[in-house]
């Protein structure tokens, strides 16, 4: 295990920019941190992606300095602890709704004594047991984050109860489940949807927790950093692929 420089870098107010991977692809995570991505977010709730994927596509991650998170396809113990033990170094919970998911969420994510993460030493995180196991389970706490995801009402709802949760690392927002849940699907400017968001910007500010979110291109971006996201995601692997082919092929007419 190595250490989080994502972890450090929002401990002291900056701004990492990765991307989500959808894609079963090890050289495609490479890339992205040959090209100076700060993170990537392999997604297993919406891509067919697997356990043994997710390890090649963390291997990769390792080879040139890029954080690898996994957005686990629910709130579950053991699908955190996998995704973990492959070596990733935090993991993205959907559809957190309350204080009390929020904290089974964080506490799978830790060793006991806090936390209720199954303990082993003989997997990759740890090195394949290479790793001092004490030395290895004291690190793992330190530099393992919560990735709380912020997608529904609920969530906006009890978000200073869940805020108060330990080691909440990132408020992410996911807008456009935020705007289903609000009765406006797919109208993630609605001033409904926006006003929410606002409300997750105050909340997270007055808590010291990063806000995280995702930006379609640059400029989309900038506005979030600007509006106050310190986590963001843009696009995706299978978005650039076909919004650039898009683009080569308008330009050529076609």
């Amino acid at each position: 295990m190595r250490k989080n420089r994502i972890k450090a870098l929002l401990t002291e107010g900056g701004v990492a920019i990765g991307t989500f991977v959808r894609t079963t692809s090890a050289p495609v995570a490479e890339v992205l941190g040959l090209a100076g991505l700060d993170f990537i977010i392999i997604d297993t709730e919406h891509s067919p992606v697997g356990l043994e994927s997710v390890a090649h596509q963390i291997r990769a991650a390792d080879s040139v300095g890029l954080a690898p998170f996994v957005r686990v396809h629910t709130n579950d113990a053991v699908a955190i602890m996998r995704a973990l033990d492959a070596g990733a170094l935090g993991v993205q919970v959907p559809q957190i709704s309350n204080a009390e998911e929020a904290t089974y969420a964080a506490r799978a994510i830790k060793y006991p004594p806090w936390g209720t993460r199954g303990l082993a030493t003989s997997h990759r995180a740890a090195r394949h047991g290479l790793m001092i196991p004490h030395e290895y389970v004291t690190m793992a706490d330190s530099e393992t984050m919560f990735i709380c995801y912020v997608e529904n009402k609920d969530a906006v709802d009890n978000l200073e109860d869940i805020v108060s949760v330990p080691n909440v690392d990132v408020l992410f927002i996911g807008p456009a489940d935020l705007s289903a849940s609000l009765g406006y699907p797919t109208q993630v400017n609605h001033p409904d949807v926006q006003q929410a968001i606002d409300r997750v910007y105050a909340i997270a500010a007055d808590a010291g927790v990063a806000v995280g979110t995702v930006a379609a291109d640059a400029e989309a971006a900038a506005g979030l950093i600007a509006r106050g996201a310190r986590f963001i995601a843009l696009s995706s692997d299978l978005q650039m692929i076909g919004r650039w082919c898009t683009d080569a092929l308008c330009a050529l007419g076609r």
